[in-house]
């Protein structure tokens, strides 16, 4: 018997090793026909059911196919599903497949509108819209099947031969002016105020340039949004504050002459499950503009993935906009997933963009079902293009800076390329109480709505304002890199009328001033000599070492009145080498775009030394963001070298 077994285990630990060594390797790229590569295609063995998805770059693999032919099935929303059939393994040997997928024939050049039905429930037939012009056509059109598991459709749709078809070449793209901060003399001017910024848009619209092989406008370049896209390893808050305060004063890798101070912040980090329910209104954007693959299509897919993380007590209406908006689903339970993927998977785009009636009816229907104790906000998911209606953002900002004083909070997604408009939509979002980011990708649909969903979702401090003082015995001139759009009057430190920024469950923020040491011999603009009065320096404060102090002002969600902090920040300055991880990358970031602005204040900044710092700041890097950053930086620098 026992020899039996012996033979019986000797025949298996053969055929396993056999088994082993017929095996191949089987790699590939998906790419759309219009061009660029297609993160997120499920790609499927037909005949084993074995599946992956494409990552950023479109890149696939299966390590261990056993030897043999194959069938490939590729898929993904919005495009023609694609097939390889007669794909053959060999054993020990590596295959390399590219595949190019068109676009679906669009339903895109159409107009959803909602209807109103006997049967359907109130929210559902109350609607602001009406299309007068199309009414007789639509009255000749038979309406499509519903929506499951509805017994009822809820638009009709309506061919608008105005909207361009895909593909069509044209860029509208709009990015506001940033004019970069300066030097400022310490004796002139002690004071520098600014609101906090937790955006993270402008790297993954830099990311989307630079992966396609382009080189971004030097607008869409905000500093501070590619240094925030990270998260760093802050202290967490101790006591009644909600963040920690954390500083260090380093010499600068960019200017050797300079020192660099870094301010970074640490949110409390909420446990999702304990966050407040959620009164959330989708308002989407299924106007023509959003008929591209990328937006859309990748619009429902991110949607769906905040939904999968919606608890019983979190409710979630449904608003869209085109030619005009209507409401498509009433209030509904993170427990009812179903009804709500339905709503989702039923959307199609086409028509005009009436975006400025559409926030409207989204913050009607917030307010409508506002919870006093939870989260009430709207996610406004566009590419920002408003062309009927309210379309002007300075009367779009007036109407979300009135709403937000009653609670309701506004965040922003923004998709696709083409007709991005940039600027209007990080002004929404920062009037609204609330982040603004860009989707490119599934992938980056999973770290904003998923992985960050607390941050992005939950505001733990409002109106946070910083406010540094600088010391003129150890500091000649500052100025502060990036966030030029958040700048404040120094006298609206103490306004508590004035806005600021936002800070969400588990958020990080830092900040860079470059610094010109106190003794230093270079000249900085400034003004003539004042004939009536003279800077004078405090004595008592010439021996406290003390570099600066920063004072914080902050208010809790639902109170209006802020608190203060004040932390001072003594030397010595530190060599960069020995600075802290977090500070190290942050800067990595920060040279990385002031070469992509070409920023006039770069110093001796390259992109050899941004990935020498990076690659030694990289640390543990579990999500793949930083790996994904010094792949960015090596491509960027290819990009720069051929203009």
């Amino acid at each position: 018997m026992r020899n039996k077994l012996y033979l019986t285990f000797g025949i298996l630990s053969l055929f396993l090793c056999l088994a082993a060594v017929s095996v191949g390797v089987l790699t590939g790229k998906v790419k759309s026909s219009l061009g660029g590569a297609l993160a997120g295609v499920t790609v499927t063995v037909l005949e084993t059911s074995a599946s992956t998805t494409t990552a950023t770059d479109g890149t696939f693999k299966f390590n261990a196919l056993p030897e043999g032919e194959y069938s490939l099935r590729f898929d993904l929303t919005g495009f023609n599903s694609e097939k390889r059939q007669g794909v053959k393994i060999k054993s020990g040997k590596t295959l390399s497949l590219t595949i190019v997928m068109k676009p679906a024939p669009s339903a895109a050049q159409t107009v959803p509108v909602p209807l109103t039905d006997s049967s359907a429930p109130d929210m559902m037939t109350k609607r602001s819209m009406s299309a007068p012009r199309e009414s007789k056509m639509f009255e000749m059109m038979a309406a499509p099947p519903p929506p499951a598991p509805y017994q009822q459709p809820y638009t009709r749709i309506i061919p608008n031969p105005a909207i361009p078809a895909a593909g069509v070449d044209f860029n509208t793209e709009e990015y506001g002016r940033i004019v970069e901060n300066a030097f400022k003399e310490t004796t002139r001017e002690p004071l520098s105020t600014f609101s906090i910024d937790v955006d993270t848009a402008s790297y993954a619209n830099v990311r989307r340039y630079i992966t396609e092989g382009t080189e971004p406008p030097k607008d869409a370049i905000r500093i501070e949004e590619l240094i925030n896209y990270f998260s760093y390893n802050y202290p967490k808050p101790v006591g009644e504050n909600p963040f920690s305060v954390n500083m260090e004063a380093v010499t600068c890798p960019w200017n050797s002459g300079h020192n660099l101070i870094g301010i970074g912040l640490q949110g409390k980090k909420i446990d999702v499950a304990k966050l407040p329910a959620a009164n959330l209104v989708f308002l989407l954007d299924v106007s023509g503009s959003m008929q591209d693959p990328q937006k859309l299509p990748l619009l429902k897919e991110a949607f769906k993935l905040l939904v999968n993380q919606m608890r019983r007590q979190d409710y979630v209406s449904i608003c869209v906009y085109a030619g005009a908006a209507g409401t498509i689903l009433p209030p509904s339970s993170g427990a009812d997933k179903q009804k709500i993927l339905d709503t989702l998977n039923s959307l199609e785009a086409g028509g005009s963009t009436a975006g400025g009636e559409g926030i409207m009816l989204a913050y009607k229907e917030a307010k409508k079902h506002f919870n006093p104790h939870g989260n009430n906000r709207v996610i406004l998911a566009t590419d920002g293009d408003f062309n009927i209606g309210i379309s002007d953002t300075g009367s779009l900002v007036r109407f979300i800076e009135e709403k937000r004083k009653e609670g309701i909070f506004l965040s922003v997604l923004g998709f696709g390329s083409g007709n991005l408009k940039d600027e209007r939509m990080s002004q929404l979002a920062e009037k609204g109480n609330g982040n603004y980011s860009y989707i490119d990708t599934i992938q980056e649909a999973k770290k904003v709505l998923v992985t960050q969903m607390g941050g992005t979702l939950f505001t733990i401090a409002k109106d946070v304002k910083l406010q540094l003082e600088f010391n003129p015995l150890k500091v000649k001139a500052y100025r502060l890199v990036g966030y030029e759009s958040r700048l404040l009057k120094n006298e609206d430190f103490n306004d508590d009328k004035k806005d600021a920024g936002e800070l969400g469950s588990g958020h990080t923020v830092t900040a860079f001033y470059e610094i010109i040491p106190a003794g230093s011999t270079e000249q900085v603009p400034g003004v003539d000599e004042l004939k009536y009065q003279k800077t004078t320096l405090n004595p008592a404060t010439a021996g406290t070492g003390e570099i600066l102090t920063v004072k914080l002002r902050y208010k809790l969600p639902k109170l209006d009145v802020s608190k203060l902090l004040s932390v001072p920040l003594s030397g010595p300055v530190k060599p960069f080498e020995t600075a802290s991880e977090n500070t190290r990358f942050a800067a990595a970031v920060a040279e990385w775009g002031s070469l992509l602005r070409d920023s006039a204040f770069k110093g001796q900044a390259s992109f050899d030394q941004v990935l020498n710092i990076a690659k030694k700041a990289q640390g543990l890097d579990k999500e793949g963001y930083r790996s994904e950053f010094i792949r960015l930086v090596e491509k960027s620098k290819t990009i720069t070298m051929k203009e």
